[in-house]
C-alpha cells in the first residue's frame, strides 16, 4: 500500500484527496475510477485509484468509519468547484 503514514481519518480528507485525484494534482494519469476496497490479507479498508484496466495506481488506508461514511463520496464524486 503507498503512503502508510498517511491514513484518512476523516471525510474532509477524503475529499481532498478526491479533489486533488479529479483535478491531476497527483499527477497521475490514465486514472479511470477510485473505489473503496478491503485488504484481502488483514481485511484493512483504502481507497483505491484504478486505470481504465481496473490496475492500482494509488492506495491510501482509511478508517472504518471513513470507509463507511464516504462510500457516497467516492461513488459520487465531489460537489466542490475547483481551479
Amino acid at each position: 500500500m503507498n503512503n502508510e503514514a498517511g491514513i484518512i481519518t476523516n471525510l474532509e480528507e477524503l475529499e481532498t484527496f478526491l479533489i486533488s485525484v479529479e483535478t491531476g494534482g497527483l499527477g497521475l494519469t490514465n486514472v479511470a475510477g477510485v473505489a473503496m476496497a478491503t485488504n484481502n490479507k488483514d481485511g484493512r479498508r483504502f481507497v483505491a485509484v484504478l486505470d481504465d484496466k481496473h490496475q492500482l495506481l494509488l492506495s491510501r488506508w482509511v478508517t472504518e468509519e471513513v470507509f463507511q461514511t464516504g462510500q457516497d463520496l467516492v461513488r459520487n464524486g465531489t460537489n466542490r468547484t475547483t481551479h
